[in-house]
């Protein structure tokens, strides 16, 4: 799934928070707001009550209806009764307390949960820490930071060999001109 996290420190007893899309603009008269989603699952939408809204102050706000234009959903949120209330919601981040999360299969993970890992070569070289995934539209970097600077890694089956989490670790494959 990409997803991206936010919220609290890890260790901390606040919950962790997903995104699951982005306020565009508002849509019509009445509130409505369009969102870009950021799930594989948008149909998650109608489901929803409540949704966080924000980025690093999210606020709860109650879920009032849901509809589909194409790839976009429309939603109505509790308290945004016109288009200009609903103007003040564009950019804002929509997200859902991970205890929310829809369950991954086996194999599968949240993006943020690479975030952190000790990134190796297959040849035992030690690139550096994983510190940031950057969403594209053919597929995912990894931006790797390390003593010898920052590396791009395309996320292919062909550079990314394993994903270890129980290790704390991801090895990969570099590719002639991967690294400067």
């Amino acid at each position: 799934m990409n997803n991206r996290s936010q919220g609290s420190a890890e260790n901390s007893v606040e919950p962790r928070f997903l995104v699951i899309g982005r306020i565009t603009k508002p849509h019509g008269v009445h509130g409505d707001v369009r969102v870009m989603p950021h799930t594989d699952l948008p149909e998650r939408f109608t489901w929803l009550e409540t949704v966080y809204v924000g980025e690093t102050e999210l606020r709860p706000v109650a879920v009032e209806g849901v509809r589909f234009h194409g790839e976009v959903i429309l939603l109505k949120l509790a308290g945004y009764d016109g288009r200009e209330a609903a103007g003040v919601l564009r950019g804002e981040w929509l997200l859902v307390p991970e205890s929310e999360a829809i369950p991954l299969e086996e194999g599968e993970y949240y993006l943020y949960q690479l975030e952190g890992l000790a990134v190796f070569t297959d040849d035992g070289e030690h690139l550096g820490e994983l510190t940031q995934v950057i969403e594209t539209g053919a597929n995912n970097v990894f931006v790797v930071k390390g003593q010898k600077g920052e590396a791009l890694l395309p996320d292919t089956d062909e550079v990314v060999q394993e994903i270890d989490f129980e290790n704390g670790r991801m090895t990969v494959h570099l590719l002639p001109g991967l690294l400067a």
